[in-house]
């Protein structure tokens, strides 16, 4: 697996973006993801749409290499650490929980993260409903307009960039998009679609493949 970075200064903070779907955060030592969805193909195995089950299982492979390359202290999911109702993936992502004890995570709840509060208090996780403010960042799922000078960074759009190929063919790639206001992470799971209809006001697009990253 190739980590290609790209590194930013919003508010005399330097984050690493990367081309894993993941933040860097260097002086909170957080690594920031959002949208990672377990339990997702067991749920849609469930109703008879055939999904490769090792689809959860390349995503913590992925996310465990990240977390040794960047030794975080804390990981922090902005929103859809979970798909659906409890299953044999959400039973696996506790017990690949333990490889990590001395890691605190902390989740602001997405649209799909449904669980009683017991639930992720047995896990270990630290729930915010709403959000999650570490100055001089607000972390929550759904990006929101707002009007106060918070810095927002979210989730939950997915979003992509389409770029035009040669003659009529077109790339669909995922990507970080920025605008003056707020940051909006790619979703963390390989099993997700990409917007590419939405984007933010005069955004810039940091969009990636699995070798490099690079700016739109």
């Amino acid at each position: 697996m190739t980590i290609a970075t790209k590194h930013i200064d919003l508010f005399g903070e330097q984050l690493t973006l990367t081309n894993q779907r993941v933040l860097f955060w260097e002086r909170r030592s957080a690594l920031i993801l959002s949208d990672l969805h377990i339990g997702k193909s067991a749920h849609f195995q469930k109703s008879g749409i055939p999904i490769p089950s090792n689809v959860m299982q390349q995503d913590l492979k992925r996310l465990e290499l990240l977390i040794h390359h960047f030794n975080p202290k804390q990981l922090l999911v902005v929103g859809d650490l979970f798909h659906a109702e409890h299953n044999l993936e959400v039973q696996f992502f506790k017990e690949w929980l333990h490889r990590f004890a001395e890691l605190r995570i902390i989740l602001i709840k997405g649209n799909h993260d449904r669980f009683p509060d017991t639930i992720y208090e047995r896990y270990g996780i630290e729930v915010f409903p709403q959000k999650y403010t570490l100055t001089p960042f607000v972390f929550v799922h759904e990006p929101e307009t707002s009007s106060n000078e918070d810095f927002q960074i979210s989730g939950h759009v997915h979003p992509g960039v389409l770029l035009k190929g040669k003659g009529k063919q077109y790339i669909k790639l995922p990507c970080f998009q920025m605008n003056q206001q707020q940051l909006i992470l790619p979703a963390f799971s390989a099993f997700t679609g990409l917007n590419t209809r939405q984007s933010l006001p005069s955004a810039v697009n940091y969009a990636f493949t699995d070798e490099g990253i690079f700016t739109i």
